[in-house]
């Protein structure tokens, strides 16, 4: 499994970024969501809101596989981070 797509977001909400994700097979998982809480970082898989207006998964994720998958999107939305950071020049230490 790897992410194939990770958008970082830098809006209002606490989303900070999307992201999919592509099994070994192949299949493509749109709509995963890294979500800022109060205990960290942690991921959100897509979702859609039902008739009664709450929101229902539509991907089951198994716990040890879920946090695997945290751990690759944490790491990946640090690297964009810092690959934007560089290419702002926020992290050009060269005297002037």
């Amino acid at each position: 499994m790897k992410i194939s797509r990770m958008n970082p977001f830098d809006g209002s909400s606490k989303t900070v970024a999307f992201f999919d994700v592509e099994t070994e097979e192949g299949i493509n998982i749109k709509g995963f969501t890294l979500v800022e809480g109060t205990n960290g970082l942690f991921i959100g898989v897509p979702s859609e809101k039902g008739k009664d207006d709450k929101y229902y998964d539509r991907v089951y994720v198994p716990k040890e596989l879920k946090e695997q998958l945290t751990e690759m999107a944490i790491s990946m939305y640090n690297e964009s981070k810092g690959e934007a950071a560089s290419a702002s020049g926020a992290d050009d230490t060269t005297p002037v």
